[in-house]
């Protein structure tokens, strides 16, 4: 039997391989996301750490979770970091963006606010919300990165455009203060409703300062730009 008969029956048996236990693994995974759903944190763990041993990402980010929140372990935030790191290596945008925490409160790491920063951007770029919040915060408060108010609305308005309600908020802050942007309080207070509609206080304390300095009709144009406003799904 020649070389390349060898190497093609070795792939053949390894495709099959990979076949009869890519199922497994889903269903393992599954099990364990239900006894995690459950509060069932010892089978989840029983489920999920041979999987994260084996290099599934979405178990290393979860026993990640488990870990940081003390969920059927002990908490351990070097145990956070260590799973955290394994999955966002291999690209779990999630796993990457609570790395970034880790290193900008100095949870279970050395804080370092350029690796939070360089944790966010990855996360960010492939459109985790979450992730576009915290860069954009680190923009806007010099964190990590030199200060710029241009690139901290780019990240805001990435984020608030997925629906999140701290995002929302903070670019309705930069339109009212002309900050990155010009000062609009029509869309001020368009991002300030839609965030205080989410139940964010901070956005509906803006929204009493700005209706104390508009109009009734740019009011009113705030509020039907609200209501036209849907979402965007993640990663459009």
């Amino acid at each position: 039997m020649n070389k390349s008969t060898i190497m093609r029956n070795l792939f053949t048996i390894l495709f099959w391989l990979l076949l009869s236990v890519a199922p497994v693994f889903a269903a393992d995974f599954q099990k364990g996301w239900e006894a995690y759903q459950r509060g069932d944190f010892a089978t989840a763990l029983q489920k999920w750490r041979p999987l994260a041993e084996q290099g599934d990402g979405r178990a290393q980010f979860n026993l990640g979770i488990m870990y940081d929140r003390g969920n059927g372990v002990a908490e351990d935030d070097k145990q956070a970091v260590y799973w955290y790191r394994k999955a966002a290596e291999q690209g779990e945008s999630s796993a990457q963006s609570n790395l970034g925490i880790m290193y900008a409160d100095g949870d279970g790491v050395a804080e370092a606010a350029t690796q939070a920063v360089y944790w966010y951007r990855k996360a960010a770029e492939h459109g985790y919300a979450k992730a576009q919040y915290n860069l954009g915060y680190m923009y806007a408060n010099s964190n990590g990165v030199a200060k710029d108010y241009t690139q901290a609305v780019y990240w805001y308005r990435k984020a608030a455009e997925q629906g999140h309600a701290w995002a929302q908020s903070n670019l309705g802050l930069m339109y009212l203060k002309g900050e990155g942007v010009a000062e609009d309080y029509i869309l001020a207070y368009k991002w300030a409703n839609l965030a205080a509609a989410q139940g964010y206080k901070n956005a509906a304390n803006m929204k009493k300062q700005l209706r104390k300095r508009m109009t009734r009709a740019q009011i009113a144009e705030a509020q039907r730009l609200s209501r036209e406003w849907s979402p965007k799904q993640y990663g459009e």
